[in-house]
């Protein structure tokens, strides 16, 4: 049995061209378009999840995710798939400093930006710690590698980074080191508990990745 998951990190709202910590904000005019674009290339996916962030939400519905697949897609048309939102998969809790720029919190508080982009088991902020962030995706990692078939996760980029930790047996230290881009796609597939990781294609070539592990 042969485990899949495709990560896809949400479309351009005015938060991520701002490099300010998500504030709710909806995805742009040229994100949806660009999502509309790729939705009928996605593989088919036995299930759907995303973060519950209203980027994700918005970048799933624009793929046509918990849709049916429009007629002359790349994959035959298939029943809905009602996307869920797992608490292991939500976005990184950053606190008191949602809303803002980095630029703002780094001016207001350097010495504590400074931490949390060290340390992965602070929290600064008052919310969540990178440490922590991983471990619960981690949980649903291994929760989900029994599962036949492929997931389409669009989740946030923090999420994509913990994941990939993960697969690679990384320390927590890495996670900023890993650049996730909006609007692409990030695979895993896998077997008794070994992971093979394709990074950071666009959406429309992940059916390429489904190599067995």
């Amino acid at each position: 049995m042969t485990s899949r998951v495709t990560f896809v990190s949400p479309a351009v709202n005015a938060s991520l061209r701002q490099a300010r910590f998500d504030d709710g904000g909806s995805i742009d005019a040229g994100g949806a378009a660009r999502a509309r674009a790729a939705a009928g290339a996605l593989p088919a996916g036995a299930r759907v999840v995303t973060s519950s962030t209203v980027r994700c939400r918005e970048t799933a519905a624009a793929l046509g995710l918990g849709a049916a697949r429009p007629a002359g897609s790349a994959t035959e048309p298939v029943e809905p798939l009602e996307p869920v939102e797992p608490l292991e998969l939500a976005g990184l809790d950053v606190g008191r400093w949602r809303g803002l720029t980095l630029a703002e919190v780094g001016a207001a508080e350097p010495e504590a930006v400074a931490r949390w982009l060290t340390d992965p088991g602070s929290a600064p902020h008052g919310g969540e710690s990178v440490l922590d962030l991983c471990a619960r995706v981690s949980r649903w990692l291994e929760s989900s590698s029994g599962a036949d078939g492929r997931t389409l996760a669009v989740v946030e980029p923090e999420i994509v980074r913990a994941a990939v930790v993960h697969v690679l047996g990384a320390p927590a230290t890495a996670f900023w080191r890993l650049d996730v881009p909006p609007l692409t796609a990030t695979s895993i597939s896998g077997r008794d508990g070994r992971w093979n990781l394709r990074l950071g294609h666009p959406p429309d070539s992940a059916e390429a990745s489904s190599g067995a592990s």
